[in-house]
C-alpha cells in the first residue's frame, strides 16, 4: 500500500535530532531509514520463534515483512486484512511525524479488529509481528474497535527471528474504546538488539469505557516507543502498565501523553525499568488537562533501578493544566541496587546473580500487581528476572 501524501510528508520532514526536545535523550546519528528494503519473500516463519505468552487464545495472527496469516479467528469477530479505505484510519495517528508518515506511506500489511457491541470474550485475541529478514524494513498497522458494551483482551508481541537480526520495525495502532467498552491491550516488545524500533500507539475512550493497557520492552536496540490516551467521555478511564529491561548498549525511549478532554476521567501511567551495564532508558511523560474536563483524577510516574554504574536513565514528567477542579500528580525515582541488601541475601547462601533476581523481581512487583492476567504477568516476570545472567 501506498499513501502519496503520506510519502511526501514523510520526505520532506528530517530525521530527528538532539536539538528538538522530544529527541534530546535519544540520538539517531547512524540510522538511516531508507537503507531497509521492504521485504517481499513470501509469508514465512521461523519454526523455532515461539510466543512469549503460552496461553488458550480465541484469535491468533502472525505477520512478517512477506504477509500476514490469520491462524484462527472467532465467531462474531472482525478479526481481518486491515484495507485501506476504513474510515478511522489514520483518524488518531496520521502523518505529521518522521515515522508516523514513514507508516502510513509504505505499511503493507494490517489487521482490524472489531468487537461488536456487548460481545465478551473470554479468551484473548493474539497478534505475532515477526521481524526475519536481515535489513528488511517491516511497516505494521493494527486498528482495533471496541463497541459500545464489550470486552476482551488483546495481546501483540514483536519478536525477531534471530537474536542477531539487523532490521527496522515500524509500528502504529490506533485504538477506539466506545462506550462503556473495556479493553485490555497488552504489547510486548522483545525484538533483536540490532533491530531499530519506532512505535506510535494512541487510543481514544469514550463515555465510561476502560482501557487497561500493559506495555513491555526487552529488545530492539534504539528508537522511540509513543504511547497517548484520550479521555473523550465523561466517565472514561485509562490505566497504563509498562516495564522494561536494557543491558548491554541498548536505549529504550518511551513518551507518554494523557489527554484528559471531558470532565470526570481518570488516567494511572506508572513505568518502571531495570537497566544493567551501559544501557539507557529515557521516558517522557505529559498530563494534559483542557479547560473542560474538571474533575480529571491522573497520575504518572516512572521509576528505574541501576544494576551497574554506566548505565543510565532520564526521567521527564510534565502537567498541562487549564482546568482549576483536578487532581494530578506525578513522581519520579532513579537508583542503584542497595549494596547492604545485596550482601544481606548473600550472607544468607544466595549467589550475586539469585540475589540480584530476587531484588529485580521485588522492585518490580507492584507493576507486575497491577496486571489483570495471570499468564501475562508470570510471563513479563520471568522474561524481567531472565534478564540478569547467571555466575
Amino acid at each position: 500500500m501506498a499513501n502519496a501524501a503520506a510519502l511526501e510528508r514523510y520526505r520532506a520532514l528530517p530525521l530527528p535530532d538532539t536539538s528538538e526536545e522530544a529527541w534530546r535523550f535519544t540520538d539517531l546519528r547512524g540510522f538511516d531509514p531508507d537503507a531497509f528494503a521492504q521485504g517481499s519473500d513470501p509469508f514465512t516463519v521461523a519454526t523455532d520463534v515461539r510466543r512469549m505468552l503460552d496461553l488458550e487464545v480465541a484469535g491468533l495472527a502472525t505477520v512478517t515483512e512477506g504477509g500476514l496469516e490469520i491462524e484462527r479467528a472467532p465467531d462474531g469477530v472482525t478479526f481481518a486484512p486491515l484495507d485501506e479505505g476504513n474510515p478511522l484510519l489514520y483518524s488518531l495517528v496520521g502523518w505529521d511525524e518522521k515515522f508516523a508518515a514513514h507508516n502510513a506511506a509504505l505499511w503493507r500489511h494490517g489487521l482490524l479488529v472489531r468487537v461488536p457491541k456487548g460481545l465478551v470474550l473470554e479468551q484473548p485475541l493474539y497478534v505475532r509481528i515477526v521481524g526475519s529478514g536481515s535489513g528488511t524494513a517491516l511497516f505494521w498497522r493494527l486498528l482495533v474497535v471496541a463497541e459500545e458494551g464489550s470486552s476482551f483482551t488483546l495481546i501483540e508481541e514483536y519478536q525477531s527471528a534471530r537474536p542477531d537480526l539487523a532490521a527496522y520495525s515500524n509500528a502504529v495502532a490506533e485504538l477506539f474504546v466506545e462506550q462503556a467498552a473495556r479493553l485490555r491491550y497488552v504489547s510486548v516488545q522483545n525484538l533483536s538488539h540490532e533491530t531499530w524500533h519506532f512505535a506510535t500507539h494512541h487510543a481514544r475512550v469514550e463515555r465510561d469505557a476502560e482501557l487497561d493497557w500493559v506495555a513491555g520492552g526487552f529488545g530492539s536496540k534504539k528508537g522511540k516507543v509513543r504511547i497517548q490516551n484520550d479521555l473523550n467521555g465523561p466517565g472514561a478511564t485509562s490505566r497504563v502498565t509498562g516495564a522494561y529491561f536494557a543491558d548491554g548498549d541498548q536505549h529504550l525511549d518511551y513518551d507518554t501523553f494523557q489527554e484528559h478532554i471531558a470532565p470526570s476521567t481518570e488516567s494511572d501511567f506508572a513505568f518502571k525499568g531495570a537497566l544493567r551495564e551501559s544501557a539507557r532508558a529515557v521516558w517522557r511523560g505529559m498530563i494534559r488537562v483542557e479547560p473542560d474536563a474538571q474533575k480529571t483524577n491522573a497520575y504518572q510516574e516512572n521509576r528505574n533501578l541501576l544494576l551497574s554504574p554506566q548505565a543510565h536513565a532520564d526521567s521527564i514528567p510534565g502537567l498541562e493544566i487549564m482546568a482549576n477542579d483536578v487532581r494530578c500528580t506525578h513522581g519520579a525515582t532513579l537508583g542503584r541496587v542497595d549494596r547492604n541488601m545485596l550482601f544481606y541475601l548473600m550472607a544468607r547462601g544466595l549467589s550475586q546473580a539469585e540475589a540480584e533476581r530476587l531484588i529485580v523481581r521485588g522492585f518490580f512487583q507492584d507493576v507486575l500487581d497491577r496486571i489483570e492476567l495471570e499468564p501475562v504477568r508470570e510471563a513479563l516476570g520471568a522474561a524481567l528476572e531472565a534478564r540478569i545472567p547467571g555466575r
